[in-house]
């Protein structure tokens, strides 16, 4: 950890102390000091040809400069069956100071300004997007980085949003993930995970989002049944204290975009 974001996670720690809970707080801040956070951005793009332009613009510009800043792996997404242009970036970081940084180290870097200037200095009657939205996660207690479990020229992914209607229900369905063994039954069936998040800012609140890779579409499929099919599963599921947990789930196919490193 460095030497900044331990002093400031100690101040937290110690201010914390003075209304009785000092110790919550230093579990709590040791256990986000150990995990990673994922930046998730989506580009709502007007058409599958302002797509091409941004997959050219993170492959040769965008991911060298954030590679360069010491982020990464990053991966670029779109819809498998095209039907969006829209696009997905993930950023991973380690610290919370980058994520708040990120922005300004970006325009300070000589070649991103020089090489992404075409759709940097895009025409006010030509906006390169419709708008970029953005959540920030952070990873699970069980998984507190980033793996990457699909390689293959034909591999693919699924991005996965569990809504909840409270915030108590959505912390709930992240322990079924944790403490429940929700996340090893996945790992045991070959659902292999990119990451799982907690949402800490961004829409569709309170919500956990979760991607798997995989190296073919038979693969997903076939894992996905193994799972839905698992004894251990099935008890879990018919545990009372996670039922009625999410809400609502939205569930997207994706194949990794031009240059992706993920």
């Amino acid at each position: 950890m460095q030497r900044r974001e331990f002093l400031n996670l100690s101040a937290l720690a110690g201010t914390a102390g003075a209304f009785g809970f000092s110790e919550v707080a230093k579990s709590a801040a040791a256990s986000i000091a150990s995990k990673e956070l994922y930046e998730l951005r989506e580009y709502r793009l007007a058409s599958l040809a302002k797509r091409d332009v941004w997959e050219r613009f993170y492959a040769e510009v965008a991911i060298p400069a954030l590679n360069r800043l010491g982020l990464g792996p990053i991966g670029t997404f779109k819809l498998a069956d095209n039907s969006s242009p829209n696009l997905w970036v993930l950023i991973p970081h380690v610290t919370v100071e980058t994520v708040l940084t990120l922005a300004d180290r970006l325009l300070a870097d000589k070649e991103f300004l020089e090489k992404g200037a075409p759709l940097l200095q895009s025409a006010a009657d030509d906006p390169p997007y419709l708008r970029m939205e953005s959540t920030l996660f952070l990873a699970f207690d069980h998984m507190p980085k980033m793996a990457l479990p699909a390689k293959g020229p034909g591999r693919l992914f699924q991005l996965r949003v569990y809504e909840s209607a409270t915030r108590a229900k959505n912390k709930k369905k992240i322990e079924m993930f944790n403490e429940g063994g929700e996340i090893r039954i996945f790992l045991k069936t070959g659902l292999t995970p990119v990451f799982f998040g907690e949402a800490i800012i961004g829409p569709r609140m309170p919500n956990l989002t979760y991607m798997l890779g995989f190296d073919s579409k038979e693969e997903m499929n076939a894992a996905w049944k193994r799972f839905l099919e698992d004894p251990e599963w099935l008890k879990l599921k018919a545990d009372p204290q996670y039922q009625n947990t999410v809400s609502n789930i939205i569930n997207l196919i994706l194949l990794p975009a031009a240059g992706s490193q993920v």
